[in-house]
């Protein structure tokens, strides 16, 4: 039942924005699937400070245009980064507006790697939320953006 609270949630999140900047993900898909439904994608593709790009949809294709710099603006922040990092996250989507962080783990409740993966641990999940909601903005960590996407959009995955 909780996670369909967190399905409306997100669904909710997803149909406000407009921008959304990507931090890491654990396949094209997310990137992918955001753009091909219409959202402005940003990617943070490296560790310096411009090291961002674009993914536009052209020919069909989902195809990256250098930036150079981080965005002025997103509405979501969608990050496949450490619990750590999180703060320096937070921050920075503090600077460019945005309303919520999604996280993913990209774990299976197994503990394995799972590119679709959600699972946290409890303790990380009450950590990472309190990181994000102390900052005044939403936290999501499930389900996976790709499938919420596509959701709403309508589109087999």
């Amino acid at each position: 039942m909780a996670e369909e609270g967190n399905v409306a949630t997100a669904e909710e999140i997803l149909r406000q924005a407009r921008t959304v900047l990507v931090i890491d993900w654990p396949s094209r898909d997310v990137p992918d699937t955001l753009a091909r439904a219409g959202f402005t994608v940003v990617v943070h593709g490296g560790p310096g400070p411009e090291d961002y790009s674009v993914q536009e949809v052209v020919d069909g294709e989902v195809v990256p245009r250098h930036l150079g710099a981080a965005p002025q603006h997103a509405d979501l922040v969608y990050s496949y980064r450490p619990v750590g990092e999180l703060p320096g996250i937070v921050s920075g989507a503090q600077k460019i507006g945005a309303t919520a962080v999604w996280r993913q783990s990209g774990l299976a409740s197994s503990g394995t790697n799972d590119p679709k993966g959600c699972w946290v641990a409890e303790s990380e999940s009450q950590q990472a939320r309190q990181i994000v909601e102390s900052a005044g903005l939403d936290y999501l960590e499930q389900p996976y953006i790709a499938d919420a996407v596509r959701r709403i959009t309508g589109e087999a995955g």
